[in-house]
This record gives structure tokens, C-alpha cells and sequence, in this order.
């Protein structure tokens, strides 16, 4: 069920928020979880973790993070988990409340390629079932639930997934359960992940599920352009996330705002809000950014995309997508610029509620640009929830001619149904719903009133 009210950087909240820097300060929503400074430090290798690629260190992670769980903390502070340089195989492990992970320069946490004793947990109630397969769904390679005060950083150390196996299962059809993300929080609260590379993940990357207060800043997500569902970060039900100054090159999505999944999603009825998303760089087949299936943003690159800006949800998902702004994005080698669209994603069974419609409005985009774009922008609402005030702004694309069916050299339009709003200074003119010859007026007034 898709349903969110994200203000980010056009809004009022983060307009007050830039009035109060100085020249030449960067804008930052890091702000909302404290850094803790820990009183307290161990090493991996205290527990004998070996980083020779080849050991199996799950005792040694096991054994370090039960001592942080029962240290006694005399004034608070925490501990501080150190990897030093090294390939530190291990299975799953379990983070807890009050710890670092800090990976050091040439740290790798790689996971295990031996799948059949990999745990299983519970399907998240939101969604009802294991996103790809019916029962349970394989636990993240690191997980959380129900913790706090958890940093995972260090000096560009890295967490490598090995993903390989996992798709290749799911390319064969071989898996008989949802695969394992990367890192995963549950019903957990001041979180910050940073200064770390996210490799090879055998499904969503960094998901963090019923939260509040996250900040993921100065990652980097790689995975290959044809790892299955690879997602880069997938804030899902959760409030108060901010994912800034990273990169993300993924098989899918590079951010993706989730918030469960049809009959199951609109039962749980936690939506995501307040989550802002800036300065961005990466590329991928699918998405940039994307609302839905299952934000805003600002200062925003995206390379070799299929699609840039995608806002997407359909019939069973119910609940709202609304009040969002995306502002300074640009684009390069994209096959669609910006698709908001009624009719993307599949469904857990056939109980869903054909009729649970999303209501979709409140969509500002403004100061888009693009170089080397297929096809503009496709914008196709539901026949009875058409999508309301959808307003562009400052929208430049330069379009290039592309195979379309028979024809070789065709140059795409907008394309739109179902959707109401209005437009100012957009090339190439967007379709006759969204033309609007005087900003003064229409659905979109008051955003025009203010450029």
C-alpha cells in the first residue's frame, strides 16, 4: 500500500532550515541522529576473527556483539566493534543497541556463498508473504530488530553480499524462499550508516523497515546492472530518513520508498514520511528515484538510467501518495525522464481489494534536466482515481530520436491519461492536462506564484 507525505527540499521545513546556513555551507538533514561517541572498543580479532578470506568468522561476530549486549555501561557511550584490514568470511550475524560496526581501510565483511543453513524469518506483516515467494523470506546478511543507537561506518571499509549465488538461483527458479538483503533494521530508531561500500547484494541493499530517524550519507552501492532487484537504499514504512552525498550503480532502483503491499499494507497502515533524499549520483536500468510499488529529492544526478524520476502504484495498493517535491535533478542517457504511472507491480495473491484505489496528488517537479532522453515523460493515471495537481516546472529535456516499433527515427512525446495540473517553462511542452499558458491560475497556482 503505497502512502506518503514527503516534504524535502522545496518545502517549508527545509526552506527555514536553509535560511539559517552560511555562505558556502551544504545543506544537510544529518542532523536528525546525533553521532555517538563510544567509551568503549573491542576488536574482532579479540574473539578470533581471522581475515584471511577463507575462515569462518560467524563465532567471532556472534561473540563480540554478545558482549556489547551485556556489557554493563557505567554513564552510557557504548562500544565501538573494530575490523581491521582484511576479508572476514561470516554467516548472517544480528547487530544490537548502543554499538559501532567500524569497518578500517581495506576491511571486507564478506558473506558466506553457502545458502542451505541460511536463516529464515518471519514475512514482514506489511507485506503478508515473502516479496518474491509465498512463507518466510531469508534473513539479511547483517540484521536489526528492535534496536537503537546503532552507527555502521568506518574508513570506506566494505560489506560484500556475494550475490552471485542468490541470483543465479532466482535466474534458474531454484530459490524456495525471498532472498536475503543486505542490511536490514526492523522497529529500530536512531540509525546512521556511512563511509562504507555496499557490494554484491543478493537482493534489497540497505532496507530499513518500520523506522525512524536514519541517516545513510557518504555510501557507495555497487552491484551489477544485471543483479536481479538490487536496490541501493529502500527507507520502507519508516519516518524521518536522510540518504544524501552518496553514489548508487544497481540492477534496480537506486532509492525506492516503499511502505508494504496491497490488503496486507493498508492493514499494517504505517506510511513513510518526512524522508529527504539529495545529492545523489549513480545509474542503473531502472529507476533514480522511485515512490511507490509496494520522495522527494534534490540534487539528483542520474547516468544511463531507464527511467529517471518514477512515482508508481495500481489498483489493490490503496492508501495516498502525496505532497512530494523533486527539485534540481539532472539526467543523462535515460530511456524516460520522469513516468508516474497507475498500473506498475504485481500483487502477494488474489485477495487483494481491486477496488482499494491510491490516491495520488500533490506532485511538484521543478528544475529537471536532461541530455540524450528518450521519451520525455509518460504520466497515465487510474480511470477512477485520476492523479490530481501534478505540477512541472522548469523542466528541460533534450529528447533524441529513438526506435519506437517500426519506425527507427522517431521523436517521443509526453504522454498522459487521467491526471490534472499544470505546467511552467517545460520543453518539449508537456501533454494538453498538464499545458498551462498562465501559471496564475489552475490547480498548480500556488507553486507557480512562488518561482
Amino acid at each position: 500500500m503505497p502512502r506518503f507525505q514527503l516534504y524535502l527540499l522545496c518545502c517549508a521545513a527545509a526552506a527555514a532550515s536553509l535560511s539559517t546556513l552560511s555562505a558556502g555551507e551544504v545543506p544537510t538533514c544529518s542532523g536528525i541522529v546525533p553521532m555517538s561517541y563510544r567509551s568503549d572498543n573491542i576488536s574482532i580479532a579479540d574473539f578470533g576473527g581471522v581475515g584471511d578470506g577463507k575462515t569462518l568468522n560467524t563465532k567471532a561476530f556472534e561473540e563480540a556483539i554478545y558482549r556489547i549486549q551485556h556489557t554493563k555501561r557505567r554513564g552510557g557511550g557504548g562500544t565501538l566493534l573494530y575490523i581491521p584490514a582484511g576479508e572476514y568470511l561470516t554467516e548472517s550475524f544480528n547487530l544490537t543497541s548502543h554499538m559501532t560496526l567500524y569497518l578500517a581501510t581495506g576491511a571486507v565483511i564478506k558473506a558466506t556463498q553457502e545458502t542451505s543453513n541460511w536463516p529464515l524469518v518471519a514475512p514482514l506483516p506489511s507485506y503478508g508473504r515473502g516479496r518474491e515467494l509465498p512463507g518466510g523470506r531469508y534473513t539479511s546478511f547483517i540484521h536489526a530488530d528492535g534496536v537503537h543507537d546503532v552507527i555502521i561506518t568506518g574508513e570506506n571499509g566494505t560489506i560484500d553480499g556475494q550475490g552471485d549465488v542468490w541470483w543465479n538461483m532466482w535466474k534458474q527458479r531454484t530459490l524456495q524462499y525471498t532472498r536475503p538483503g543486505l542490511v536490514e533494521f526492523m522497529n529500530s530508531h536512531d540509525i546512521i550508516i556511512s563511509n562504507v561500500t555496499f557490494k554484491n547484494s543478493p537482493f534489497w541493499n540497505i532496507h530499513p523497515v518500520y523506522c525512524s530517524n536514519v541517516v545513510v550519507r557518504y555510501v557507495t552501492i555497487l552491484a551489477p546492472h544485471n543483479s536481479p532487484n538490487t536496490d541501493g537504499v529502500d527507507p520502507d514504512s519508516s519516518s524521518n530518513v536522510c540518504i544524501e552525498d552518496s553514489y548508487i550503480s544497481t540492477g534496480d532502483d537506486l532509492v525506492a520508498v516503499k511502505s508494504g503491499w496491497d490488503q496486507y499494507g493498508i492493514a499494517f497502515n504505517r506510511p513513510s514520511t518526512d524522508i529527504t533524499i539529495r545529492r545523489i549520483t549513480g545509474s542503473s536500468r531502472f529507476a533514480g528515484i522511485a515512490v511507490g510499488s509496494e520522495t522527494s529529492g534534490g540534487n539528483i544526478n542520474l547516468y544511463n538510467m531507464g527511467v529517471g524520476i518514477h512515482i508508481k502504484t495500481n489498483t489493490g495498493r490503496g492508501g495516498y501518495i502525496r505532497n512530494i517535491t523533486v527539485s534540481n535533478v539532472y539526467m543523462e542517457d535515460v530511456r524516460t525522464g520522469i513516468r508516474i504511472a497507475g498500473d506498475v507491480g504485481g500483487h502477494p495473491d488474489g485477495n487483494f481489494n481491486p477496488t482499494a484505489l491510491p490516491a495520488v496528488e500533490g506532485l511538484t517537479l521543478d528544475g529537471i534536466w536532461g541530455q540524450r532522453i528518450g521519451q520525455p515523460g509518460l504520466i497515465r493515471g487510474l480511470k477512477d482515481a485520476p492523479f490530481m495537481r501534478v505540477c512541472l516546472s522548469n523542466v528541460n529535456l533534450h529528447v533524441v530520436r529513438r526506435k519506437s516499433g517500426k519506425n527507427n527515427n522517431t521523436l517521443l512525446t509526453w504522454k498522459c491519461s487521467d491526471v490534472s495540473g499544470g505546467s511552467f517553462l517545460v520543453s518539449p511542452s508537456p501533454c494538453s492536462e498538464l499545458a498551462s499558458s498562465n501559471g496564475a491560475t489552475g490547480s498548480c497556482s500556488d507553486h507557480f506564484r512562488n518561482l
